[in-house]
């Protein structure tokens, strides 16, 4: 490695380290501040909470990475500007894109980690976060109110072809209210329809009430007379497990669990919901490369800078630079969920205006 290099890269990786120390240690104590009543009124022990903080840091690392990378672009090029050491470079011969490349190739190796920490390490913290948040509130709840715990609006593909949508559904007591369960043919078209006011786990069978089901034929039209029970049992191997999985979130599976999932609800004809967890899945393939895009988008903004703008003014462009981007992300992934263009456009569109912006912004130097 050229000592150029050596001289960027130690800069860069020094102020990245700093950040992240930094940024960790504000999260930690404004967290815990937040949470300080419950702390002491719980009389929590300090291991559990050190157990909790620590199996939070995966996702408190990939929420403050591209941050810090883009801040310590942002301090180390504008203090070679401020220090005359960039005229330097220029005037021997060298290219931006030489004198940049290694923080840029920094970037992208961050990328890497983030992107191998948010589909291999972070599920397994989310869980384990969950499971010692859970042991620092007990007691917090009594009985009754364990019982009342509920998941609202769970939506699941199941076996033979069936969509279940569920408006609430209490774990502790195996119940499920307002049922609605769409069964489909070979080719996704709606052969039944069966709604229910309840549905009761008993004995390794659902037991439904005041249900009403509705066959169709091939055209979608209703068939025979709604058949009306007010309570029946039904032939389905779903169990309150497999409803009560459906609380985790697509952030919180593997790129593996969210594609078999999305292949299973591709059977079920519900477009939306597919749509948005295409959305999901392809964002966990770009999103782990914000971090080499925002050092690109930091690049031409720190080499632009006069002499006078480091320090405070780093961290000043930073955060607006920072905040644009992550705005026009969020808008494109909500324009995505509209339906209005392509799951894959939407998780990565901001991804390609940033870096086409970045490269012309770097382009445009002199």
């Amino acid at each position: 490695m050229r000592i150029l290099d050596r001289y960027v890269l130690k800069s860069v990786v020094s102020i990245f380290v700093s950040c992240i120390f930094v940024f960790l240690f504000m999260y930690i104590i404004i967290d815990v501040l937040s949470r300080l009543e419950d702390i002491l009124k719980l009389h929590v022990h300090f291991t559990l909470l050190i157990q909790f903080y620590l199996a939070n840091l995966p996702v408190m690392f990939i929420q403050v990475a591209p941050f810090a990378c883009l801040l310590s672009t942002i301090y180390t090029f504008s203090k070679l500007n401020h220090n005359n050491e960039l005229i330097a470079m220029r005037a021997s011969g060298l290219s931006i894109f030489y004198i940049t490349k290694t923080a840029i190739i920094f970037g992208l190796l961050v990328s890497l980690c983030i992107f191998w920490v948010s589909d291999r390490v972070m599920p397994q913290a989310i869980l384990l976060t969950k499971q010692i948040q859970e042991k620092m509130e007990e007691g917090k709840k009594d009985k009754n109110d364990k019982k009342s715990e509920s998941l609202t609006n769970v939506s699941m593909y199941g076996s033979k072809n069936r969509l279940f949508f569920i408006n609430r559904f209490y774990p502790s007591t195996k119940t499920m209210e307002g049922i609605i369960i769409l069964e489909q043919d070979e080719r996704q078209d709606l052969i039944r329809k069966i709604v229910a006011n309840k549905g009761v786990y008993e004995d390794g069978l659902w037991r439904f009430y005041q249900s009403i089901t509705y066959n169709f034929d091939p055209n979608s039209q209703i068939i025979d007379e709604p058949q009306y029970l007010e309570e029946e049992i039904m032939t389905i191997p779903e169990t309150p497990v497999d409803f009560l999985s459906q609380r985790q979130r697509p952030e919180y599976m593997t790129i593996n669990q969210l594609g078999n999932y999305i292949w299973k609800m591709s059977k079920s004809g519900a477009t939306s919901v597919i749509r948005n967890l295409k959305i999901d899945l392809y964002q966990k393939f770009t999103s782990p490369f914000t971090s080499l895009i925002i050092i690109l988008l930091g690049i031409p903004f720190s080499l632009m800078m006069q002499k006078r703008a480091t320090g405070l003014s780093s961290i000043g462009i930073s955060i607006i630079v920072g905040f644009l981007y992550y705005v026009l992300d969020a808008v494109c992934v909500a324009v995505g969920r509209g339906g209005l263009i392509p799951p894959f456009a939407a998780a990565s569109l901001a991804h390609i205006i940033a870096l086409t912006f970045s490269i012309s912004l770097i382009n445009r130097l002199p």
